[in-house]
């Protein structure tokens, strides 16, 4: 009975074969006949579109405006032909092969027709329509294969799709003669355009570097844009402009001069006025408006050292540089970049020197003048690429300041959670996991040179990791345990937010991992980790808890972060990250990797699941040297 079984699910899979097989050919006719029906005002044009007959044989087209290649439908090319209707994406999306599609100079209206389903594409031609709206942000993430886009001429609004910038083989973008709005979206410096064009839109704002090199005729027809190779944005101020900038600057002296005077009366009765007050609670992570609290900044400075000169002086601890003392620091220009329970931050542009940043740490106050010195001269000595390493730094019972380097391209959880506040593109794939593993670096540095230290960083987070024009993370705040008033370092620094502490009151070795483990999550997903934003037990591993509760099948849909343009090549390799974090996050300590494995299995991730690109890139060559001018 079993034997007959057996049988009876073998004929039925032989004959579902031999139905199914000899029709595999004949789907991409019956999806362009879908297509097809979906368009209007085609007339004759389109009479060979006819089932009897199929739209490939080998590199010959039977079909107009069908693009062949070994008997596969690589390209449609349906231009001047006066088409109406809808684009069947969902039709097209079903052709595997396909990547270049051409609907230009017909008279397609509505909205954006959601090519971005297309992911294989590798050129797409829009122009010459009459397609209007906004076009989604995000529209074109994950389309990575994508070399040529030309959208000019249609009736676009909204800004420009940030998304763009992303696309990391893009060589054309035509956006002319369109109603585009706002800024030009920065694109990577090294991108690879050769032809672009944003001419006659409403677009406003500087030009971004990466694009300058550009004619004058791709910004053309904009005229509120400005910067290279358009004039100078200063030049084009009108005057009305100049009318304001004198009355703002006119009613700042009168508030400067005002604050100065209240300050000077009060230091007269004695009351010093300091950076920020200790009692009026912690701002976590928030940046101040620069003004009157710089003011204050260097008021409070000058006032608590006016009677100590001799005091005046930084302690270097780099040889290399140019000698500057606190004075110098007073009058140069400032302001506050950041102040939290931790310490507050002033970017100071000395007259005669570099720019640099001055750090006040409100917590230290209870660490001795030699302890601090030794400490200060021990982190001194690291040097690594992935560390910001200390410049100077000045002792008072009362305060301690220390002096690094400004870094320009800012901090990674501005570049993460605020890139589009601030027009800039979105951190990809390729640069996050180039990020993470830097940050391994400087970690497993800062271990091997600091081993009597039990969390050797202490107190790694997003805003601690600086990055360079290149996306170098750089490691600050690190091996600050020891001089940190242990009093108030649990509410201050993130290893007393780990499961061990909360939970058992210790931290060990595996404490600056989990730190580590969160980091990696918060890049991945590009969600804020609750347990900075939270006190109280509960809500140290609520991101690590949530991405534990998502199934590994659902991870690239829900769990990656989709500003981040995962690509199809890359998923797999993402996912072994997440792996990695999770590991890096394991609540019981004794199952936690520790730092040596979780380093090692992070340098082992690399950008894409193979070696060589998938299929999406076999008909390249050919596609690009055939598809529409």
């Amino acid at each position: 009975m079993a034997l007959s079984g057996w049988h009876c699910w073998w004929i039925t899979l032989v004959i579902f074969s031999a139905l199914i097989l000899p029709s595999f050919g004949a789907s991409d006719s019956e999806l362009l006949l879908k297509v097809k029906s979906s368009l209007q005002n085609y007339n004759n044009e389109l009479i060979s579109w006819n089932a009897s007959v199929p739209p490939c044989s080998g590199d010959h087209s039977n079909w107009r405006g069908i693009l062949c290649y070994q008997g596969k439908v690589w390209g449609v090319k349906l231009e001047n032909m006066g088409l109406r209707g809808v684009i069947d994406v969902l039709s097209l999306r079903s052709l595997p092969y396909l990547r270049t599609l051409s609907f230009m100079n017909n008279d397609f209206d509505g909205a954006w027709p959601e090519i971005q389903h297309l992911v294989g594409l590798k050129s797409l031609y829009l122009s010459n329509n009459k397609f209007s709206g906004e076009i989604p942000f995000r529209t074109f993430e994950g389309m990575q294969w994508l070399k040529k886009i030309h959208l000019s001429n249609n009736h676009f609004t909204g800004t420009i799709p940030t998304s763009l910038t992303l696309l990391p083989r893009l060589i054309q973008l035509r956006l002319e003669g369109n109603a585009f709005t706002g800024p030009i979206p920065r694109f990577h410096r090294h991108n690879k355009l050769k032809s672009f064009s944003v001419a006659n839109n409403d677009l406003a704002g500087e030009i971004p570097r990466s694009l300058r090199r550009m004619p004058v005729s791709s910004f053309s027809g904009n005229e509120r844009l400005c910067g290279a190779p358009l004039g100078s944005c200063n030049s084009k101020s009108s005057t009305v402009s100049i009318i304001v900038a004198v009355v703002v600057v006119c009613v700042a002296v009168i508030v400067i001069a005002a604050v100065v005077f209240i300050l000077h009366r009060r230091s007269k009765r004695g009351q010093q006025t300091s950076l920020e007050n200790p009692s009026s609670g912690c701002s976590k992570g928030r940046v101040r408006e620069v003004g009157n609290e710089s003011i204050r900044s260097s008021r409070s400075l000058s006032s608590n050292h006016s009677r100590r000169g001799d005091h005046m002086k930084l302690s270097f601890l780099r040889d290399d540089r140019e000698r500057f003392d606190l004075q110098e620091l007073l009058r140069a220009s400032a302001e506050i970049l950041g102040s939290g329970c931790f310490s507050s931050s002033y970017k100071a542009s000395l007259m005669h020197g570099p720019t640099i940043v001055v750090k006040r740490f409100k917590q230290m106050n209870n660490v001795g003048k030699e302890e601090f010195q030794e400490h200060m001269r021990r982190l001194g000595r690291l040097s690594h690429p992935n560390l910001l390493p200390p410049v100077a730094y000045y002792y008072r019972r009362e305060e301690k300041l220390m002096v690094t380097d400004y870094v320009h391209n800012g901090s990674l959880a501005v570049r993460l959670h605020g890139h589009q506040s601030l027009g800039e593109p979105s951190l990809d794939w390729p640069i996050r996991l180039k990020i993470v593993k830097g940050i391994a670096k400087g970690l497993e540095y800062l271990y091997k040179d600091m081993p009597s230290l039990i969390a050797p960083h202490g107190n790694l987070k997003s805003s601690n990791v600086l990055l360079t024009e290149s996306f170098e993370p750089l490691l600050t705040d690190y091996g600050l345990v020891p001089v940190i008033n242990q009093d108030l370092a649990q509410d201050i620094m993130v290893i007393y937010k780990s499961p061990e502490y909360l939970q058992q009151g210790r931290i060990t070795k595996k404490t600056d991992v989990w730190c580590l483990g969160i980091l990696i999550l918060e890049i991945l997903t590009g969600k804020f980790p609750a347990n900075f934003l939270q006190k109280g037990k509960g809500s140290e591993v609520s991101l690590a808890s949530w991405v534990h509760s998502v199934v590994p099948e659902e991870w690239t849909n829900a769990v990656f972060d989709q500003d981040m343009g995962a690509t199809k090549n890359g998923e797999g390799e993402m996912g072994k990250l997440l792996k990695i974090a999770l590991n890096c996050v394991e609540g019981d300590v004794d199952k936690r990797w520790d730092l040596k494995e979780a380093v090692e299995k992070i340098q082992e991730v690399k950008e894409r699941d193979h070696d060589q690109e998938n299929f999406y890139t076999s008909y390249a060559s050919e596609a690009d040297m055939k598809s529409s001018t």
